[in-house]
């Protein structure tokens, strides 16, 4: 395998519970990875004392994906230091558990936030990196979707369509910067996180039950998604790759 040595890697979410393992995965095979945070900077600096070392100084940067300014100027301060991006992944997320039925309880402000978090968010960061990642000569950007988006079920209805339409973005994206860049997007049921680890049992049993292969993807999976785009599946882009056991079959 090729390894992402002298690369630099950007994940927004990186300490969250899907980031983290692809930040793993991606240091252990040589890149220096960025960790974008929002709500926590200590989650970050955390994550990254427990990273292998990298040619550069992995680093902590604060990546609010809803803040256009700030995203900008933390593209200039990328060109500067380390001078490169050829690595984006959008992994950051924000959502509720809304019954589906229950309409009037998705009220606006949890659809504004939602729509805005996964859907603008992820197109702003791709708007505000995009010229770097063009400068790599071999620039990817990975969206982490979910098969809530072809399922039509998940934490709450406005989560599917946002969902949906980074699957869409994704496509988009892809005609709009090839060739200099490369656009996919990872589709993962439930991830055995930290997080869903206080799911009720039998919540998780149902899953796990009607996934064929009969387990919960990990962090870990997605990160060697990750890393095989990056490395190995040069010709792929303007895809959805399920990365969920086969979920979405049943």
């Amino acid at each position: 395998m090729m390894t992402l040595k002298g690369r630099v890697a950007l994940v927004t979410g990186g300490a969250g519970g899907i980031g983290s393992g692809i930040c793993q995965a991606l240091a252990e095979q040589g890149a220096t990875v960025l960790v974008g945070w929002h709500g926590s900077e200590q989650a970050a600096l955390t994550l990254i004392d427990t990273l292998p070392r990298a040619e550069l100084p992995h680093r902590a940067v604060r990546v609010p994906v809803t803040q256009t300014q700030a995203l900008q100027e933390l593209a200039l301060s990328l060109a500067e230091s380390p001078g490169r991006l050829d690595i984006l992944v959008n992994c950051h997320g924000t959502t509720r558990f809304v019954p589906a039925p229950d309409l009037d309880a998705l009220d606006d402000d949890l659809a504004d936030l939602v729509l805005a978090t996964h859907l603008r968010g992820s197109f702003a960061t791709v708007r505000a990196f995009h010229r770097l990642l063009k400068q790599s000569g071999d620039g990817l950007v990975v969206n982490i979707s979910s098969i809530a988006a072809e399922l039509g079920v998940g934490s709450n209805i406005m989560y599917c369509a946002a969902k949906a339409g980074v699957n869409s973005l994704t496509r988009s994206l892809a005609l709009a910067l090839a060739p200099a860049v490369r656009v996919v997007a990872l589709s993962p049921g439930l991830v055995e996180t930290q997080a869903a680890q206080a799911f009720d049992p039998a919540f998780k049993a149902m899953h796990v039950e009607r996934t064929p292969l009969r387990r919960l993807a990990t962090p870990l999976d997605l990160g060697h998604s990750v890393v095989a785009l990056a490395t190995q599946l040069t010709a792929v882009t303007g895809v959805v790759i399920p990365v969920d056991g086969g979920r979405v079959l049943s």
